[in-house]
């Protein structure tokens, strides 16, 4: 009965939760560019690129640290 445990890095799960934020903020930015708020520097469209920015470093985090299989 011995079974061994898998230690999940704490950087999967940073990659995880930077992913989702960086599809959710890209997905808001993208559904406002037809329709930009009223602020100053709207015309940089900041929540798209900081979406995309987020969405690419948690897929890599998400690629670098994913649980590795049975060896």
């Amino acid at each position: 009965m011995s079974e061994k445990h898998h230690i999940i890095p704490v950087w999967f799960f940073v990659g995880v939760m930077l992913l989702v934020y960086g599809i959710l903020i890209l997905g808001s930015g993208l559904a406002e560019w037809s329709n930009p708020p009223q602020t100053v520097l709207t015309e940089l469209h900041a929540p798209v690129w900081w979406g995309a920015l987020l969405t690419v470093v948690g897929a890599v985090y998400v690629f670098a640290f994913r649980p590795k299989g049975n060896k």
